[in-house]
């Protein structure tokens, strides 16, 4: 794990867990269950948190005879969990809170306290978020934030993002739902507020899900990465074309390389082993991700027809 995505890891952490802490002291004074929710919510981000340093902390471990390519995908695993454990933990617990104070509402107690803490708690996320925001921008280059969240193949930097955004916006409604509770007297307002916030986490950890699913299904690199084989590639000595090359991220930072290369044929074995070595070379000079490179010379046959 890069020393960026830990800083944001540990950012988060620290800020949700003392988030948690204060909002279910607001919700035993208020009674809030929009508080009540956005407790329960930092308590599920403090523990993703927790998970998202196991899987880089499983990562790293070394290949093995049942493990050959590595642990690699353990950080895509449990960025995974991290989605099952936001929907179930904070969009389901929050919308079922919500239904149940609707059902039976009552009005709130100390008010200050729910307003006082969940300013707070706006000015502690707002902190991790920016935290997150400097990481991520490193690695964003030119794309925008929500192509950044589709293409990149570093989990926590994108569970960080969408957790402080889910939980800037959870905070806001959880204010405007006390706010009207207060200003018209009537607390359904409130567990409203807790049912917008359940919603908000389930289409956070719904997007999280589907991207971390497509990272544990195998992804190729990207296409500056594959521009980059390519050209290391071709612009070998000997070499006359690529036939088929294929690319598959086993980890953030590692790929796996497979390419079909027409070298020339009037080489001898010696001379072709050469030029493999220095294809590889090549292309790990190029991709310095690239840790595992498989290189088959074969002979081009043009397509029948």
């Amino acid at each position: 794990m890069k020393e960026g995505s830990r800083r944001a890891i540990i950012a988060a952490f620290l800020a949700n867990l003392g988030i948690a802490a204060a909002k279910f002291v607001g919700f035993a004074f208020t009674g809030a269950a929009s508080m009540l929710a956005e407790a329960v919510h930092s308590l599920a981000d403090t523990g993703n948190q927790g998970l998202l340093f196991l899987g880089g902390a499983r990562a790293r471990k070394s290949a093995d005879e049942e493990h050959p390519f590595g642990h690699g995908h353990e950080r895509y695993f449990w960025g995974f969990v991290v989605a099952m454990v936001l929907f179930t933990m904070g969009a389901l617990f929050a919308i079922y809170e919500g239904i149940e104070k609707l059902r039976t509402p009552h009005a709130l107690e100390s008010p200050g306290w729910a307003v006082g803490i969940l300013t707070v708690a706006i000015v502690l996320e707002g902190l991790s978020f920016r935290t997150a925001i400097k990481e991520a921008r490193a690695l964003r280059g030119g794309e925008s934030w929500w192509q950044f969240i589709r293409h990149t193949k570093t989990p926590e930097l994108p569970v960080v993002l969408l957790e402080d955004t889910g939980a800037l916006i959870g905070l806001v409604l959880a204010l405007a739902g006390i706010g009207l509770a207060l200003l018209t007297g009537n607390p359904r307002f409130d567990a409203m507020g807790s049912i917008a916030i359940g919603c908000l986490l389930g289409t956070i950890a719904a997007v999280l899900a589907v991207e971390m699913r497509s990272l544990l299904i195998g992804e190729s690199a990207g296409p500056r990465d594959v521009a980059a084989v390519r050209a290391a590639i071709t612009g070998a000595p000997r070499v006359r074309r690529i036939i088929h090359l294929r690319t598959l991220h086993l980890g953030p930072e590692e790929l796996l390389v497979a390419v079909k290369v027409e070298f020339d044929p009037t080489l001898t074995i010696a001379e072709l082993g050469h030029a493999i070595d220095a294809v590889e070379a090549r292309i790990r000079a190029s991709v310095p991700i690239a840790k595992l490179i498989y290189l088959e010379p074969d002979v081009f046959r043009p397509p029948a027809g």
